[in-house]
């Protein structure tokens, strides 16, 4: 656990925020794959059953049943996708200001004391790496499932709208 605070205590204030947007994006990324898994199956269920006992309508009715439907299962598949691509490229945007403001501090014991203090400029180098690589990989790993969900989505998106059209 010191080791944890270590590197946090290396890292500066950005990199709790990091931290932070991190577990935010794997909590919605989370609640994404239990949706898709569990509940998006009942809800492509309930809504072709509500198109298949429609019963005898008109075809302007019937055009905007499945326009309904198909607004339903969208915004419902889509819900939160957004969030997720939002943090994934903010994430690394949070690391290069980590970079920055390592890189500030450098200068500002460069201006201070001079080129001879070492451990001054090494701490905010070490502050300006760990916040960029925090920011880099959290991004990557979200960029990764982010796309999974998008490619889950479309396809049970194309498969719900076949069914519309067959039925």
């Amino acid at each position: 656990m010191e080791k944890v605070l270590a590197f946090f205590e290396q890292g500066g204030g950005l990199l709790w925020v990091i931290l932070f947007v991190s577990v935010l994006m794997w909590t919605l990324i989370l609640e994404r794959y239990w949706f898709l898994l569990f509940q998006l199956p009942r809800l492509h269920a309930q809504l072709l059953s509500s198109w298949r006992n429609r019963g005898q309508t008109s075809q302007f009715t019937e055009q905007r049943l499945k326009e309904g439907l198909r607004s339903i299962f969208i915004a419902q598949a889509l819900h939160n996708l957004k969030i997720i691509d939002i943090l994934t490229q903010v994430l690394p945007l949070l690391g290069l200001l980590g970079t920055v403001s390592g890189m500030i501090k450098v200068f500002e014991v460069i201006n201070v004391f001079g080129a001879g203090n070492a451990r001054g400029m090494a701490a905010g180098i070490s502050e300006a790496l760990i916040t960029t690589m925090a920011g880099l990989v959290t991004a990557l790993s979200g960029l990764f499932f982010a796309a999974n969900l998008q490619s889950r989505v479309q396809r049970a998106r194309d498969r719900f709208l076949n069914q519309l059209t067959d039925s």
